[in-house]
């Protein structure tokens, strides 16, 4: 995703009123500047540079809104309404069977070795932003089995 989709996804929940879609989307293009400058990458920000600042958002809000205490509806509603937004923006997750199939095929040399940690060290680095780590990280169990 594009820096300049979510500026251009702000400006319309503006003109549409919509205060709380406007501040998350906010939120998220505050997040990729702040990333982007702390890497050196303020004038020309990289797909993926912004795919990971949203991912990074989205795991703040799920967290707030698992930890949220039950009585609070009005804070249960606010993290869903910003989880819900920030969901649309983020990048598709690869499924455990997408995971799998690029596991055996890609890295079946050092799944051979059945050494988790290898695994697990030489996956990341491709998988970073494309697969969730708890469910690369489930599959990989299944194949040191």
């Amino acid at each position: 995703m594009k820096l300049e989709v979510l500026q251009k996804e702000m400006i319309a929940a503006m003109k549409a009123r919509d205060k709380e879609r406007k501040e998350t989307i906010s939120s998220l293009v505050a997040a990729v500047k702040k990333l982007a400058i702390d890497e050196g990458k303020r004038d020309d920000v990289p797909e993926e540079l912004v795919d990971r600042a949203v991912l990074k958002e989205l795991k703040t809000v799920k967290e707030q809104l698992d930890t949220c205490p039950d009585d609070r509806e009005d804070l249960k509603a606010e993290y869903q309404n910003r989880y819900n937004v920030i969901s649309e923006f983020a990048p598709k997750m690869m499924s455990e069977e997408e995971i799998r199939e690029v596991l055996t095929t890609k890295f079946a040399d050092v799944v051979a070795t059945k050494n988790k940690g290898q695994i697990m060290k030489a996956v990341m680095a491709e998988l970073k932003g494309k697969a969730d780590g708890k469910a690369i990280n489930q599959v990989v169990a299944d194949l040191c089995k």
